[in-house]
């Protein structure tokens, strides 16, 4: 049995990092942290997760107290459940939804990718996956973009073959959003899809007000337009338009998706990976999703999402950044507008040691 040696912890930013802004955040920094589990037998796994410039001392505490907390124990790489279950109990005292859950969904991911080493096999061939392409929108259109950056992005997406885009929405003037959908669909033309993302930053009223403008231009879904706990607003929202609902990045559990089913107020569930806990919560949520008839459309990790995402029955896409394509090893084919999971063992690549600084 292969047991878990050591962690080792990383900060990496992007090559590509530059200040944006959505409706509710400025963001100063791309950055990243990795988590590297280190077995008995020098099989190496790893993890990483978005940190942006957030609070990184409170991050690196995360993960040094899980690190700490296995260094006392001993766990073998495929104890992944086991594992969740010991720390969440271990720490308990100070609430597990937060920082405690996304370090431990990062460990987690690292433990799947160890154990695709050992076993010389990739996630999904593990999890009973099939190698198909799976479709792969192009995000970003960040409101801190001057019109000629957002055309930019956009063409250069509909370029490389991506056939839908996503930008961001949640301006103080409502018509500068509405002006910008309509720039971008003359750029990009009427074969390629744009949704929006308003990052929680409207009300009720101006996201119905938005919505149906939106609509008038040929919008394919609506992503966060209120607080995703405003299961109400949902409904409201989703009765009153015609247009497609998505949410589910903020989520730590199941309980938004049950409510928002239970109202019938979504259309579309955004699991984020890291902040749901790791493979077997992102499985979890998702079959919840299907079994009630709501396409899977997770939240910015292609890297896991993908190889995942061919295991469900109803895998509607993937969201498409580029921020750690310079960083890592191998990147993912995009193509025609479909993305295709890596063949390599494990999530099939790995960070590239001189972009990496130990923490």
């Amino acid at each position: 049995m292969t047991k878990i040696k050591d962690l080792k912890i990383y900060k990496a930013k992007s090559k590509t990092s530059q200040k944006i802004s959505d409706a509710t955040h400025d963001i100063t920094d791309i950055s990243f942290h990795i988590l590297e589990i280190v077995t008995d037998k020098e099989i190496r796994g790893e993890g990483y997760l978005l940190s942006f410039h957030y609070s990184p001392n409170a991050i690196k505490g995360a993960l040094e107290d899980l690190k700490n907390f296995i260094s006392e124990r001993e766990y073998h790489i495929y104890e992944t459940v086991k594992l969740k279950k010991d720390y969440e109990a271990e720490t308990e005292y100070f609430g597990n939804p937060g920082l405690q859950r996304w370090a431990l969904a990062v460990l987690n991911i690292a433990m799947w990718d160890a154990w695709g080493h050992q076993l010389e096999q990739p996630i999904w061939k593990i999890l009973g996956g099939s190698k198909i392409k799976i479709p792969v929108y192009g995000s970003g259109g960040w409101l801190s973009y001057s019109e000629q950056e957002l055309l930019e992005e956009v063409k250069d997406y509909k370029k490389r073959g991506f056939k839908a885009v996503k930008i961001k929405v949640g301006s103080e003037n409502i018509e500068r959003d509405v002006q910008r959908i309509k720039k971008v669909r003359e750029a990009v033309g009427r074969d390629i899809k744009i949704m929006i993302d308003a990052n929680q930053g409207l009300e009720v009223p101006e996201a119905i007000k938005l919505s149906k403008l939106a609509s008038e231009i040929g919008i394919h879904w609506f992503e966060e337009p209120i607080l995703h706990n405003d299961f109400s607003g949902y409904e409201i929202i989703r009765r009153k338009t015609n247009i497609a609902l998505a949410m589910g990045e903020r989520e730590y559990n199941c309980t938004a998706l049950k409510e928002l089913i239970r109202r019938n107020a979504i259309d579309l569930w955004q699991p984020d990976i890291i902040r749901i806990g790791g493979v077997e919560e992102w499985k979890k949520s998702a079959s919840l999703a299907i079994l009630n008839n709501i396409p899977v459309l997770p939240h910015y990790y292609k890297d896991y999402d993908v190889p995942l995402l061919t295991t469900i029955s109803k895998p509607y896409g993937a969201e498409s950044f580029d921020w750690i394509d310079q960083l890592i090893d191998n990147k993912m084919k995009i193509e025609d507008g479909y993305i295709y999971p890596r063949e390599r063992n494990g999530w099939g690549f790995k960070f590239k040691k001189e972009h990496l600084e130990e923490i």
